[in-house]
């Protein structure tokens, strides 16, 4: 499967001008590994009040995989649905992340071609939806995802509309801060939400570089439904990866993988920002979403048919 090519000095250095100031605080190092994060905090909530965004849940041991405890960065994460709630009904996992209408998800691009009939509960677990549930109304990916299936940019934003009491998702739950091109290497959070279970999943372990710009972990029995989960640094408590990537998340369910958040995701979330704040019909190519139809979804179980293939499609 086809890589690309490390980011040149020269692109590392288009990216500061790329990002706004709130995105970069640190300079970024030289043209070898990533030095530095950019991390910006999500506001504060109602939902969050007393709880700083980078809270550690009490999570199991090392390499050990659990349900994961209810917190504020737990309850960021949640399933997306299609159908009705209940077991076999969500089929992906994604996560609220910072913009400024508080209306996008992080997910694998992968996981949803059309936002049709798809919603997002936060927080889900035992057949509830402690928050409530949010429609997805647009998907944004990379021409890189859409045109070519490239999995170094296994990644999209989901923007979901207001609730039926007309609130907007980060102002119930807050949101979990962004970081990219961080160190291959670190310790992490893996969420994500089994299409037969009715609770996220967690397990921390330390990540590796797999590829070029491919992350890997070992975290055992992440099953279909996992993809997209967030993979939430132990450190800053930002996002640095989604499960996804390379074999489509994994075709086994103890070895996981990410595609790098590097320059192109940064566009792509800058972007996204930017249209989920416009009225639509107003954007540009490629942010008209994706195309629509059935697709493969290996880590996903299926609002669109179902798979036969490698990957985590139970």
């Amino acid at each position: 499967m086809r890589h690309g090519r490390r980011p040149s000095p020269r692109r590392r250095t288009a990216l500061r001008l790329l990002l706004p100031a709130v995105l970069l605080p640190a300079v970024l190092a030289g043209a070898g590994a990533p030095a530095a994060r950019a991390v910006e905090p999500p506001p504060a909530s109602p939902s969050a009040a007393g709880h700083p965004s980078t809270t550690s849940p009490a999570v199991p041991p090392p390499d050990t995989t659990a349900p994961a405890p209810a917190g504020p960065e737990a309850d960021r994460v949640g399933a997306l649905f299609v159908g009705g709630f209940g077991p076999g009904h969500h089929f992906c996992t994604a996560g609220v992340v910072p913009s400024p209408l508080g209306n996008l998800l992080l997910t694998a691009a992968h996981c949803v071609r059309s936002p049709e009939g798809v919603t997002f509960a936060p927080g889900y677990r035992d057949g509830v939806a402690p928050y409530g549930s949010w429609p997805v109304v647009r998907v944004f990916a990379t021409e890189g995802w859409t045109g070519r299936r490239d999995p170094d940019q296994d990644f999209a934003f989901l923007q979901v509309a207001e609730d039926g009491a007309g609130r907007r998702i980060q102002s119930v739950v807050g949101a979990n801060p962004i970081a990219v091109l961080t160190p291959f290497t670190g310790s992490v959070r893996l969420y994500g939400y089994g299409s037969r279970a009715d609770y996220p999943l967690l397990c921390t372990n330390v990540t590796t570089r797999f590829a070029l710009r491919q992350r890997r972990i070992h975290c055992p029995a992440y099953p279909g439904g996992t993809s997209g989960g967030p993979w939430v640094d132990t450190a800053t408590g930002a996002v640095v990866g989604v499960i996804g990537g390379y074999q489509l998340g994994g075709d086994t369910p103890d070895i996981s993988y990410s595609a790098y958040f590097d320059a192109v995701f940064a566009r792509l979330y800058l972007d996204a920002r930017f249209a989920a704040s416009v009225a639509p019909g107003t954007l540009r190519p490629p942010l008209a979403g994706l195309p629509t139809g059935p697709h493969p979804n290996p880590r996903a179980t299926a609002p669109y048919g179902s798979w036969a293939g490698g990957g985590r499609l139970r």
